[in-house]
């Protein structure tokens, strides 16, 4: 079987749509994704409504995403994040702000031997930037293959006899998994990538070659700027993108 998997989008329509566009992401036969549909960017509300439209889809929320939705407050938000929260909470319909709110909390195991979560298998909302964290998910997770996000980070975690290494994924690598092996998989960010590459990312992952195969994308950032610019949202989520940071 063959699953797509990725993660933050960040209300990024042209980054979106160009992703859904990619030959490599329309063969396939589900779909995860790790949560953070919205937040930062200027549509919301069309990311949503193209989100919906996935079929065989299964999704976790993001931190972004419970904020929006009116889960939880956005006091704990640095001031753009926060501001571009409260904006994209007018800028959603109904419908679509129900489906927000209905997004399943991570994490959540796919047919038996997957586990997906937007930060960590311990906690939906903490960040995996080290062997120690990655450590503590390995932990918490019952599964051979964890995917996860948040960090909009490209990374593997491998764990095996107990030892944990390391590797960031380069563009277009292909890598075969060991059946011996655990791992924690960062697809990177759809909508706001920030590993000094402004070109979005994913994963494309097949259980049968047990392969997986990471894939980057250009789009057209500046459309997303000026958008970005003319809501009047806060500069430095235009001036990221660019940037990759």
């Amino acid at each position: 079987m063959r699953y797509l998997v990725f993660s933050d989008i960040h209300s990024n329509l042209e980054a979106f749509e160009k992703f859904l566009g990619q030959k490599k992401a329309k063969s396939v036969d589900k779909i995860l994704f790790l949560g953070d549909l919205v937040g930062y960017g200027p549509d919301p509300d069309g990311v949503i409504g193209l989100f919906r439209q996935l079929p065989h889809l299964k999704a976790v929320r993001g931190n972004h995403d419970k904020v929006i939705a009116d889960l939880e407050s956005s006091a704990l938000f640095n001031p753009a994040a926060a501001f571009s929260a409260e904006w994209s909470k007018l800028n959603i319909a109904p419908a679509n702000f129900q489906y927000l709110k209905k997004l399943p909390k991570g994490p959540l195991v796919v047919d038996r031997f997957i586990t997906i979560c937007h930060g960590s298998t311990f906690d939906e909302d903490y960040y995996v930037f080290s062997q120690f964290e990655a450590t503590e998910s390995f932990r918490f997770m019952g599964t051979s293959i964890g995917f996860f996000g948040h960090t909009h980070f490209p990374v593997i975690y491998y764990l095996r006899n107990e030892k944990l290494d390391v590797v960031p994924l380069s563009e277009n690598a292909r890598i075969k998994l060991d059946r011996n092996t655990r791992y924690l998989i960062n697809p990177g960010s759809i909508g706001q990538p920030r590993d000094k590459n402004p070109a979005p990312s994913y994963i494309v992952f097949d259980s049968v070659k047990m392969e997986i195969s990471f894939n980057r994308f250009t789009y057209e950032v500046g459309k997303t700027q000026r958008k970005i610019r003319d809501a009047g949202l806060p500069e430095l989520l235009a001036s990221r993108l660019e940037a990759g940071v």
